[in-house]
């Protein structure tokens, strides 16, 4: 009997041994988010052949009182992951919150409605620059800033023309200014195409902006307040008629706007340095 509990206790050692190194090899996420990475993990993802980083930019800024202040957040981080996704071999850095916004004091822009935050155009740059300098450091081949505002798009293609002539060879910074492009005329066709006018479709948080958004997450989105939102309103920070947006007509625009990103990508990637 002795001899039995011997053999027992040995199996349930070794089962247990066993279940916790299937254990600690679950723990290792598999995810693209480099801040849910451990400094190992990311090297050995680099390694293995991730060497393309995308920089989402974002910004906190008014949408109109049916949208929260971070969907530029929201939206760059979700379609940068889906884009990495796409493309097998790239890791997403955080996202870039704080950029120019409009003059502070007098406030300008969106700086006109609270809760927007801006920096300075040169500090902003100073930020960027950083990044991308760091995940060149990092052992990154491609960096590529994906910005998902139109007011920085001349400030990023500034910075990475900076970076690249003054690079290492081994490390390339790109501004995918397809990215932001895939989002305005091309959606905007795309929603005429289902019914949509061009009335509603808007420059800022109308059918466009709020069925992304609706496709993103909808719960920075409060339909209730944009379907009673009265045509023709003015000074409340929409331009536009978001009351026909949906996730529908959201996810044609992502899809679009990752197809785009993703093939442009692996063009830029596929150039010699």
């Amino acid at each position: 009997m002795s001899s039995l509990r011997r053999v027992l206790a040995r199996v349930a050692v070794a089962s247990l041994t066993a279940l916790g190194t299937v254990a600690a090899q679950a723990a290792v996420p598999a995810t693209v988010q480099l801040e849910r990475l451990t400094w190992t993990e990311l090297r050995d993802r680099i390694a293995a052949g991730a060497t393309t980083v995308l920089l989402p930019i974002g910004g906190v800024e008014q949408s109109g009182p049916h949208m929260a202040l971070g969907k530029h957040d929201v939206r760059a981080q979700a379609l940068a992951t889906e884009i990495a996704d796409k493309l097998g071999n790239a890791i997403v850095a955080p996202v870039l919150a704080y950029v120019p916004e409009g003059s502070i004091d007098p406030p300008t822009q969106h700086m006109r409605f609270p809760g927007t935050i801006s920096v300075p155009v040169p500090a902003f740059e100073s930020v960027l620059e950083g990044a991308a300098r760091s995940l060149c450091h990092a052992g990154f081949r491609d960096v590529v800033f994906l910005g998902d505002h139109g007011g920085y798009q001349t400030s990023l293609k500034r910075v990475a023309a900076r970076l690249d002539h003054g690079r290492s060879p081994r490390c390339r910074v790109i501004a995918l200014t397809e990215y932001y492009e895939a989002a305005q005329a091309p959606f905007t066709r795309i929603l005429l195409a289902h019914g949509i006018r061009a009335d509603e479709v808007g420059a800022h948080a109308g059918v466009a902006d709020t069925s992304l958004m609706l496709a993103v997450d909808p719960t920075m989105v409060r339909m209730d307040v944009a379907a009673a939102r009265k045509p023709g309103t003015q000074g409340d920070g929409v331009s536009g008629d978001p009351r026909r947006s949906s996730a529908a007509l959201g996810r044609l625009g992502v899809e679009h706007i990752v197809a785009v990103s993703v093939a442009a990508i692996r063009e830029r990637v596929a150039a010699p340095h």
